[in-house]
């Protein structure tokens, strides 16, 4: 019933029947499997999802030895749950053989969907960050903001332990339809947030542009990395949303991502690094209060 390959959207039906419009993608699995490429695969995933780790940290280690005064910031926090969701991706990739037999099967289940909510919190964080430079710039108030956020990801966390214990006492289909679905709901959801507040804030700066085209460098180059990342992040939620609705409404539809890890690099992979691209640049560096720049 739970795929024992699927290491992103572990919930992949079993997609037996046959004549179905999936069959295509089946067969092509079951080839691709046959010929010996499982093993390969995985650990190109670990070593993809290591490199993006990697640089998430070096990121954080930049940012930290620039601005150490700042706490943790949201910038900081972001490139922190990066490194740890992209590290525990290629660690469950390169011992896959070991979580396998993992007893009992909750536990299993627990570690292969770990990442998924993990990413979903961090990906959220850039939600927050957008809609909090909107509502500052509109002079709204931003103290709900955050709790909003905390609140959020307490019902995901809480939604997903309960249909993991779901999973656990009932191996029914319906188990395995309410996980997928609520994966593909969260996603949607994600994807949304990124399109209102994204949207919103490249609205804003557009406007600012317009309003103010001598300081327009600086803000172009703003409204760029905005947009760009609203861009991605809406792409590749609106991914995994599409794929676990499809994969909950369609029998056939095996949506096994090791036997087809272009979802892997589509939907976790490539837009983590291209984020993690967009947004290198370090903040300023703080002026000592001994010294005044030159006006």
């Amino acid at each position: 019933m739970i795929s024992r390959k699927g290491l992103m959207f572990n919930y992949s039906g079993g997609g037996g029947g046959g004549g179905g419009s999936y069959d295509w993608w089946n067969q092509d699995q079951k080839q691709w499997e046959s010929s010996g490429g499982s093993s390969s695969t995985y650990y190109i995933l670990c070593a993809s999802y290591g490199l993006v780790s990697l640089v998430a940290l070096v990121q954080l280690g930049r940012i930290q030895l620039r601005v150490p005064e700042y706490g943790w910031t949201i910038q900081k926090v972001f490139h922190l749950m990066n490194f740890l969701v992209n590290g525990l991706r290629a660690l469950l990739f390169g011992v896959y053989k070991a979580v396998f037999l993992i007893k009992p099967k909750a536990l299993e289940m627990l570690l292969m969907d770990l990442p998924g909510l993990l990413f979903f919190s961090t990906y959220t964080l850039l939600v927050l960050f957008c809609a909090e430079i909107y509502h500052q710039a509109r002079s709204l108030p931003t103290d709900k903001l955050r709790p909003a956020y905390y609140v959020i990801n307490g019902f995901v966390y809480f939604t997903q332990v309960c249909i993991w214990i779901l999973l656990w006492l009932s191996r029914s289909p319906v188990a395995v339809e309410v996980a997928r679905i609520f994966f593909s709901v969260i996603s949607f959801c994600t994807a949304l947030g990124f399109l209102i507040y994204g949207g919103r804030q490249a609205l804003l700066l557009f406007i600012m542009l317009r309003h103010f085209p001598i300081e327009s460098r600086g803000r172009q180059k703003k409204l760029e990395e905005v947009g760009w990342v609203t861009g991605i992040c809406c792409t590749c939620f609106l991914i995994r949303c599409i794929v676990l609705a499809v994969s909950a409404f369609d029998k056939d539809a095996d949506v096994d991502v090791i036997g087809h890890p272009i979802l892997n690099l589509s939907a976790e992979i490539v837009p983590s690094a291209l984020v993690l691209f967009i947004l290198r640049k370090l903040p300023p560096r703080r002026v000592s209060d001994q010294y005044q720049p030159i006006s």
